[in-house]
This record gives structure tokens, sequence and C-alpha cells, in this order.
């Protein structure tokens, strides 16, 4: 664990000297609040609610995405990486820090959104439900952690970034995040359950207000769990054997 902490203060120092990487996780969930929400949402609180929960997914999966998905690719390109990755303490410790690095960084970008919410639309949130979602943010971040190290691990950093916005805007949209619930258009609906957006955004919901979670989504949410911890696997393993056997 002191190893993982030693790598995670690496992590966000290395980041913090760059504060644009943080500005940029946070900016598109922020401008999406102010154009959007605020201005067609603003007023109900129930709507104001969702929709605000809806941006805190969004700014889940964009800073998770982008976080590993190219800055995995880009460190390895880096001769830091290859060195740390010949450290006898294995590769627990690197990537559990980059996870702990991650999170905290997820909860840094999450900040614009939670304040506009608050000060700009009659969202509303009893404490409670306000720990639940913050505990909520740890779970949903997950699949798009895994679904990062799997873009990092398995492509250079130029193709990297270019997978990572081609999943990233699809993923919103086909999830359901732009839309209340229930409200979007019905292709939307058909297909949403079957992506891991849908499922994440579910469980915010249900922290936050009333809203039934559908066993599909989160079924469905549980499978792609599953399948990108495997492709993320394979990709590391891919990559170590090919620079290090």
């Amino acid at each position: 664990m002191q190893l993982a902490l030693v790598h995670a203060r690496y992590q966000l120092l290395e980041i913090i000297r760059i504060p644009v990487a943080i500005f940029g996780s946070a900016f598109f969930p922020a401008a999406a609040m102010i154009f959007f929400v605020v201005p067609f949402a603003g007023d109900d609180p129930v709507g104001a609610t969702f929709a605000t929960a809806s941006m805190v997914t969004f700014s889940v999966m964009s800073a998770n995405i982008f976080q590993y998905g190219v800055g995995v690719a880009e460190d390895r390109d880096q001769p830091w990486n290859p060195y740390t990755r010949t450290l006898p303490a294995g590769p627990a410790p690197r990537f559990a820090g980059r996870v702990l690095a991650g999170l905290a960084l997820t909860y840094l970008s999450l900040i614009p959104v939670v304040v506009i919410g608050a000060t700009l639309t009659a969202a509303r949130i009893s404490p409670a439900a306000f720990l639940l979602a913050v505990g909520t943010v740890a779970v949903i971040s997950v699949p798009f952690t895994l679904m990062g190290l799997a873009i990092g691990y398995s492509l250079p950093s130029k193709a990297a970034i270019v997978v990572a916005q081609v999943v990233f805007l699809p993923l919103a949209f086909g999830g359901g995040l732009l839309s209340a619930p229930g409200e979007a258009p019905g292709f939307i609906e058909t297909i949403a359950p079957f992506l891991p957006t849908r499922g994440a955004v579910e469980l915010i919901w249900a922290a936050v207000g009333d809203y039934p979670i559908q066993p599909l989504s989160l079924v469905m949410l549980g499978v792609w769990v599953v399948l990108l911890a495997t492709l993320a696997g394979w990709a590391y393993r891919r990559d170590d054997g090919r620079r290090f056997s």
C-alpha cells in the first residue's frame, strides 16, 4: 500500500504540473451544464437533479477514458515506464497508484459540475444521497478505467487519442447521458441498456433520486466490466511480452 501511495503521489504531481490536463477533464461537463442543463432544466428541481447526475457520469467517463487511454499510451513512450516495470515490486503498486491518482482527479473534475448544479439550478439533494452519490462515483469509474487501460496498453499515443475520442461521444449519446430519464429518442432507449454508460448513469440517478434501476442495464454493466477487465489484462500482457520478453 505504501508503494501504491508513492506511485499515486508521483502521478498526481506529474499531472498537476500541467494544469491544463485537469482543466480539460472538467471543461466539457461544466460547459454542457451551462449551455444545456441550466437554460432547459434549471428551474425544475427533479429534472435539474437528474441532469446534474448525468453530467457527473459524463465527467467520470471523460476523465477516466482520456486520462488512462491517452496517459498510459504516452507513458509507454517514456523511458521511466520501462524502468519501473523492471523493478522487483511487480506491477500491482503501479496499477494501484495509477487508479488512486485517477480517482482523485475524477473527483476533482466533478467540482465544477456540482458547483454549477448547486448554484445555478434548482437541483437539490439530501446529505445522505450526496454521500451515496460520492461512493457511487467510485463504482461507476471502474468500467471506464478499464476501458482507458485497454486503449492505453493496446495502442500508441497518437492512435489512442483518436480512439478515445471516437469511443467517447457515441457512448455518451447512446447511453442517454444527454437526455432526461425515459425521454431519449426511441432508438437511444433501445440500445442504451446494452452500453456501460447507461448502467453507470442509472446507478447515479438512483443515488440522487427516486429512479428504479433497470435489471438489464445493471447486468450489462457487469458484463462490460468483465469484458473490459479481460481486454485490459490481455493488452497489458501483450505489451509486456513485446517490450520485455
